[in-house]
């Protein structure tokens, strides 16, 4: 799951770790270009020493730059990362996007509600919480059935860290 509960110090806290799923290590990342390079000039093997190769490789090598750009930009989003803490006092939500920008929320926990929204979002089944007078999403780039079951699971830390709280 490209997201995890962690252990705290405290009991009665609860923390969430969400990432992108990423599932080409950068190891693979150089084996598949080293492979789609090769394969990609067997057409050009015949073609060897005509003008015809001139005129094919540049487009070739344009189709190899232009994999490496995605992937490389797909491991720079990749960065992105969320941490939801869950005391008996507040909630805490803290976004740190690719670039390093850091976003931040927060909210009592009794009023912090979580929402699962089945359309009308950016996405299906977008997952959102609500309280002190905002609505931030959360785990946008998890799948449909990732949110649905982080949905339940928020739901039930944030009403197990309130239930502790009178303890």
């Amino acid at each position: 799951m490209p997201y995890q509960w962690v252990d705290t110090a405290q009991k009665t806290d609860r923390q969430l770790i969400l990432r992108p799923h990423r599932s080409l290590p950068r190891q693979g990342f150089f084996w598949f270009i080293l492979v789609t390079f090769g394969v990609i000039t067997i057409p050009l093997y015949p073609l060897l020493g005509t003008f015809v190769l001139w005129g094919l490789l540049p487009f070739l090598l344009l189709t190899v730059a232009g994999l490496w750009w995605a992937l490389e930009h797909s491991y720079f989003t990749g960065k992105l990362r969320e941490e939801l803490t869950i005391t008996p006092a507040a909630a805490y939500l803290r976004r740190v996007e690719p670039n390093g920008t850091v976003l931040e929320w927060d909210s009592k926990t009794y009023w912090t509600k979580v929402h699962l929204h089945p359309q009308g979002g950016p996405v299906d089944s977008y997952l959102t919480l609500k309280g002190n007078g905002r609505e931030v999403e959360l785990g946008a780039f998890l799948s449909e059935d990732e949110r649905k079951a982080l949905y339940v699971e928020v739901s039930d830390a944030l009403r197990l860290v309130v239930s502790m709280r009178g303890r």
